[in-house]
């Protein structure tokens, strides 16, 4: 077992090439529908959230179409399942979930748009869903200006906090660095960054160079397509050149598919140049339209993870309609995002935003989840997480070959990590918004 260590500082990035950074990640956060979102006033409107009969309105918002979809859906469904399970528990509060189901369409300014209806129109009391990081910064700036909640179930690259997200996958210090010390633990000396064209991969990269750094791991590479494009063959082709050791994929949706096509084409394979994936999990590694038995994936949850609860959860989806059959890292964390809520609600004894925000500052919220019992941050809205990598076996599941020792408290700023400066932290942030 391996814990995430905290190194000493190093020789890092010039400021030049953090400014360059910055600005690529900028270029690529779908900034459109930030923009347009952030022009809003700040002053929150008065709560239409009416709690006086016998249900509470939640908000649902996920793609249900474009190249989103691969992913989202099961996402979606699987609130369904958690509300319908919380509600035959007696629901919240004594009030019955009553969902409202919105699709996001794969687009950025559908996402803030969903969210102002969600929000003033069907009087939500909290919003469940996004996958990208495009899609959460554009539900940010709505959420912070109403006052709403915002749930958001997927791994992402950090540098984040708000007082109306709640974050229940791993930020970077739970998912990228975890995959970065098992790769060092392998021996890894190259490293071609692959990634989709949007603030996460671009952020996650950005951070991923500083580390390997430091761990003296040379970065022979790095690429980006367009998320809506999935023709990865001049790119691959830069990795065969680069002949690097793995290959760092954040490539996120349907276009992995297109570069597991080109990997395999170009004659690329596990045994030569084995990939490490943040977004491919039990659901996607079947619909790659090609074997990727024998590469790898860094979550921190696991359909083959032994856990007391794991079971009772594996069973209750594959029973559950409309099932995908198998579990994933991102819909336990959104059906954790679900359980989250009832608690915090509980504790609060309101719906209030505030009376919940005050709940969780308190401190002592779990949630006994398939990963394990996971801890809620009332600081930075974020949980504890265990590391866990995972190598593609050919029933598409994933073997755990790798685990932290633990879990990792959230550190989604990374300022327990002296190799990750205070300045190009500030960088960041700034750039992706």
């Amino acid at each position: 077992m391996t814990t995430t260590r905290r190194p000493r500082l190093r020789a890092l990035m010039t400021l030049g090439a953090v400014t360059a950074t910055a600005a690529l990640v900028l270029s690529g956060c779908g900034a459109k529908a930030g923009d347009t979102a952030g022009g809003a006033s700040t002053e929150a409107a008065a709560s239409c959230v009416d709690t006086s009969g016998d249900t509470i309105k939640l908000g649902f918002l996920n793609s249900l179409t474009g190249g989103m979809a691969i992913s989202e859906k099961t996402v979606s469904n699987v609130l369904h399942m958690a509300a319908d399970e919380i509600n035959a528990d007696g629901g919240i509060l004594g009030k019955q979930i009553e969902y409202v189901q919105e699709d996001g369409a794969t687009d950025w300014p559908t996402f803030a748009e969903k969210t102002e209806k969600l929000l003033t129109q069907d009087c939500v009391a909290a919003i469940f869903g996004g996958w990208t990081s495009s899609s959460r910064k554009a539900v940010k700036p709505v959420v912070e200006k109403h006052n709403g909640l915002f749930f958001y179930p997927v791994q992402y690259e950090g540098l984040e906090s708000s007082p109306n997200i709640y974050y229940t996958g791993a930020t970077t210090n739970q998912q990228i660095i975890p995959a970065m010390d098992f790769l060092a633990s392998q021996g890894v000396k190259k490293l071609f960054l692959a990634g989709s064209d949007y603030v996460f991969p671009r952020t996650a990269n950005a951070i991923i160079k500083l580390y390997a750094a430091e761990l003296g791991i040379e970065i022979v590479g790095e690429e980006y397509v367009p998320l809506d494009k999935d023709d990865w063959t001049t790119q691959v082709a830069k990795i065969v050149a680069a002949k690097p050791d793995y290959v760092f994929n954040t490539i996120n949706g349907s276009s992995n598919v297109g570069f597991v096509k080109a990997y395999y084409d170009a004659g690329l394979t596990p045994e030569t140049t084995p990939i490490i994936s943040v977004s491919i999990a039990e659901e996607e590694a079947p619909a790659m339209g090609h074997s990727v038995t024998g590469n790898y994936a860094s979550w921190n949850y696991f359909q083959s993870l032994d856990t007391p609860n794991n079971p009772a959860f594996i069973e209750a989806w594959k029973a559950y309609p409309g099932s995908s059959g198998v579990t994933s890292d991102p819909m336990e964390a959104a059906y954790i995002s679900m359980y989250l809520y009832k608690a915090l609600a509980e504790k609060a004894g309101s719906f209030d935003v505030d009376a919940i925000n005050a709940a969780a500052k308190a401190g002592g919220i779990t949630v006994d989840a398939p990963e394990g019992v996971v801890t809620l941050d009332g600081d930075n809205h974020h949980i504890s997480k265990p590391g866990h990598i995972g190598r593609i076996n050919d029933q598409n599941q994933f073997d755990i070959v790798w685990a932290s020792d633990g879990f990792i408290e959230p550190d989604p700023y990374l300022e327990g990590y002296d190799w990750f400066p205070a300045d190009v932290r500030d960088a960041l942030v700034k750039a992706a918004g």
